[in-house]
């Protein structure tokens, strides 16, 4: 029998997409893991009552930074916001971010990034099909501890909080000029069809199996049943 070329095209893009899926799916226990090893270590982590009080949360593992003095970023994660009506996290969406900030950057690495939309202003940033982190939405950088008791005006009205992992060092970190946006083709291998973001983060689409141990997490921190902002 012979193979055509279209059959041979249908098979390749089929190992592709299926590849693709892995790769998605895979980042999300990734962003479990780094959200569990991070908040093991209270002292120095994300202050439980900031968690606790997020609208969304986003994790990128391994962001990839390089430069000298302009330091570049470009990395892929995933977000989940709190649906309305206290029916839990939704279902996560894959994200991108990528572009740099003026910085003292020596040299290349990768770093584990977590952030926290603090409130609905911050979460409708996430509904653009892109936006600059500390120019559309104001940001800053997230504070350690157990709790943030001294809270300044500052830190009560900022829509994204972000923190960094680099080399078992935990600390705040400024993701000034970079750019989020979704990641379309990834959000489409893992729900096997076309989705938006907006669909995902408003609840409108049922979570995948991978993200069983992502809830559970969040849910031990961040409980997804709680009055609203």
């Amino acid at each position: 029998m012979k193979v055509t070329y279209l059959s041979v095209g249908l098979i390749a893009t089929c190992s592709l997409f299926a590849d693709t899926r892995s790769d998605a799916t895979r980042r999300i226990d990734t962003a479990e893991e780094v959200l569990h090893e991070i908040m093991a270590t209270p002292d120095k982590g994300i202050p439980r009552d900031l968690i606790e009080r997020a609208q969304c949360v986003g994790i990128v593992p391994n962001l990839k930074r390089a430069g000298f003095i302009v330091g570049a970023k470009y990395g892929k994660g995933i977000v989940t916001c709190r649906t309305d009506e206290g029916r839990g996290w939704s279902a996560p969406s894959t994200i991108i971010i990528e572009g740099g900030n003026v910085g003292f950057q020596i040299g290349a690495g990768e770093t584990d990034v977590v952030f926290t939309v603090m409130n609905k202003s911050g979460e409708n940033r996430l509904m653009q099909d892109k936006f600059t982190i500390g120019g559309d939405a104001a940001a800053m950088i997230g504070p350690l501890g157990r709790d943030t008791q001294a809270q300044t005006d500052a830190l009560m009205h900022a829509e994204i909080l972000s923190w960094s992992r680099s080399r078992g060092v935990f600390a705040g970190v400024s993701l000034d000029g970079a750019s989020l946006r979704a990641d379309n083709d990834d959000n489409e291998a893992i729900y096997g069809t076309r989705v938006t973001q907006q669909e995902l983060l408003h609840g409108h689409v049922k979570p995948p199996a991978a993200a069983s141990k992502l809830y559970g997490e969040l849910n031990r921190y961040a409980p997804a049943m709680r009055g609203g902002n």
